[in-house]
């Protein structure tokens, strides 16, 4: 099988998972689109060494986070834009979450809205989370433990048990 065919197969299989986790990452689709193209252009670079490693989906993962927190550093992309007319494109029944829980993950850091999406979205173990993000065990339950408090500040505790 040959490159391309392969790389082209992995991108119809996961690209939608992709997608969704970035939009959680991120909180809006269209900069969800660009993480996803970002990640996939990195990972069709290491494609050989990649799938041969057997670790595609979590290289993948971890680009894909990565390209999120390095976004979000960047100055730019922290105002706001605000529109007078809703998109043409209509909200997906596929989207993840309720909007309400997308607008507290959005208020989240960068780094823990990452620990917060792949342990309860994703739901990687600690060790897998850690790994991918290249922090300590500890670091990922602080982050968790951190993430998850704010979000019941924002939400209230009664929206987070309705999710369970």
């Amino acid at each position: 099988m040959n490159r391309d065919r392969e790389f082209g197969e992995f991108v119809d299989a996961r690209a939608l998972v992709m997608r969704r986790t970035a939009y959680l990452l991120c909180g809006d689709w269209h900069r969800a689109e660009d993480l996803v193209q970002t990640a996939l252009t990195k990972l069709y670079v290491a494609w050989p060494r990649v799938r041969r490693d057997g670790a595609v989906d979590a290289y993948a993962r971890k680009i894909l986070v990565r390209a999120a927190i390095d976004e979000g550093r960047r100055g730019f992309r922290r105002r706001e834009t605000v529109v007078d007319t809703p998109p043409d494109t209509p909200v997906s029944a596929a989207e993840p979450g309720d909007p309400a829980v997308r607008r507290a993950l959005a208020a989240l850091p960068p780094g823990q809205r990452a620990v917060v999406v792949l342990r309860y979205w994703e739901d990687l173990s600690l060790t897998e989370t850690a790994r991918l993000l290249g922090r300590t065990e500890g670091t990922v339950k602080s982050q968790a433990a951190k993430g998850l408090a704010k979000l019941r500040e924002l939400l209230g505790s009664h929206v987070l048990e309705e999710q369970r």
